[in-house]
């Protein structure tokens, strides 16, 4: 089980964690939180879940692309 754990909260984005060293809380907190919002406002922060996991991607390309000129 504690495979399963690891390799969710690593692979699946890592925007909670991000978002939890950033802020310097639990990124269980974070989750949770997420959870209860998804309930209450019906899918807004799915959508911002998925906007932060793009542009946390799309950071990390940026951040290993060496130009042909350096």
């Amino acid at each position: 089980m504690q495979q399963l754990k690891f390799f969710v909260e690593g692979k699946i984005f890592g925007v909670c964690s991000f978002l939890g060293e950033r802020m310097g809380i639990s990124p269980a907190v974070i989750r949770l939180y997420f959870i209860y919002l998804t309930c209450i406002t019906v899918l807004s922060p799915v959508l911002l879940y998925l906007m932060l996991a793009f542009w946390l991607n799309l950071k990390r390309y940026l951040q290993r692309r060496n130009p042909l000129w350096d």
